[in-house]
């Protein structure tokens, strides 16, 4: 790969992380719950009565690792820097963001927020450079087996939410609404994209 092919993936790793990481946070914040591995955070969280911070990064190692067990060319730099820019990122985005007292608009702005989540996410995962610790996952799954991306997707998402909540995670609209739409919605992107740019 040329190193102009080689910047040019890193940057759309870099944007689509950055994008993935605002939508999570306009979605976390609106007040309708958790996006679904953010569930499964809260859950462990309680469990086992570390943080949410520490129970991410505890759920990302386990996905990294099977990931790198079942399809080793999910692995790549990209995961590293997806994983650096998109906490980094929400970190700073979550003190931004100024939200409506009407529960309607924020409901909207949840919703908009669940959407920039699954097109930054479809957008780095088509650099094909490695991907986030949870689309390892997906796409190992999915490119090994022959399934729809949008299938697996919202599969793991009903485990994930299923799993948090039976370990005392809450979930609420924005969860149900991730389930429901994240998965067509990177898939798309993910198509797109790699038509488009790559």
């Amino acid at each position: 790969m040329s190193s102009k092919n080689w910047l040019k993936k890193i940057v759309i790793i870099i944007v689509g992380s950055v994008i993935a990481a605002y939508g999570i946070t306009l979605a976390l914040y609106a007040g309708f719950g958790g996006a679904t591995l953010a569930v499964l955070w809260q859950g462990i969280s309680e469990t086992f009565h570390i943080s949410i911070g520490m129970a991410s990064f505890v759920v990302a190692v386990v996905m990294i690792l099977f990931a790198a067990i079942y399809d080793r060319s999910q692995i790549h730099i990209g995961t590293f820097l997806y994983q650096v820019v998109y906490s980094g990122c929400v970190d700073l985005f979550a003190k931004c963001h100024i939200y409506s007292k009407y529960m309607w608009i924020n409901f909207f702005i949840m919703l908009a927020g669940v959407i920039l989540f699954a097109v930054g996410t479809g957008l780095y995962a088509s650099a094909s450079l490695g991907r986030g610790s949870y689309e390892a996952v997906t796409f190992a799954l999915a490119e090994k087996n022959n399934w729809q991306v949008k299938i697996v997707r919202m599969i793991l998402d009903i485990l994930m939410v299923v799993t948090g909540v039976l370990l005392g995670g809450k979930f609420g609209a924005c969860t149900i609404i991730t389930v429901i739409i994240s998965g067509p919605v990177i898939q798309f992107t993910n198509g797109k994209a790699k038509q488009i740019l790559i």
